[in-house]
């Protein structure tokens, strides 16, 4: 392979790199918006049509279990967008970010994933799980092909993580 090729294989994979980055980033975004009515076509979008989503570990796979199919994770999906809300409020943090492009079509990703929520109940809780994905060029964009996370632990918290209270700040 001359230079010039390895030159630009290396700025493709960069590329790519940063288009896995983004497609999972905008799957958190949406997750984050979760609520009644809310509209799955954006977040289905970024799904291979054979994708799978699962929960690994005795809590996830209990909870979440194993999704095949767009319209299979759609359907786990729509649960969160239909009354009464599910969230008050939902964040999801990602870091610890690995991508590996395996080739000009396959690539998987690791990630250590912090969600800070509080659910339309008064509860809130911390969670930390390990997402393992693996991603296809479909459609001519990155997609999901498999999702896979593994918690690694989850706690109550004992008040909203959305507090009313003005911020505290230096008095003028």
């Amino acid at each position: 392979m001359s230079e010039l090729e390895q030159l630009r294989k290396r700025v493709s994979d960069l590329e790519a790199s940063r288009d896995i980055s983004a497609c999972l980033h905008e799957y958190m975004r949406l997750c984050d918006h979760l609520d009644e009515g809310f509209d799955l076509a954006p977040l289905m979008a970024l799904f291979t049509g054979d994708a799978i989503w699962e929960g690994k570990g005795k809590r996830y796979a209990a909870t979440f279990g194993r999704r095949e199919g767009r319209e299979a994770i759609r359907t786990m999906f729509a649960r969160y967008t239909q009354p009464p809300a599910h969230f008050a409020l939902n964040v999801h943090f990602l870091t610890s970010e690995k991508v590996a492009v395996l080739s000009d079509s396959e690539a998987e990703g690791s990630w250590v994933l912090l969600q800070t929520a509080t659910f339309a109940d008064g509860r809130s809780q911390l969670s930390s799980a390990l997402l393992n994905v693996r991603f296809r060029l479909s459609e001519g964009a990155w997609k999901i092909a498999h999702f896979c996370t593994t918690s690694r632990f989850n706690r109550p918290v004992q008040t909203p993580w959305d507090n009313p209270q003005p911020l505290p700040v230096p008095e003028e």
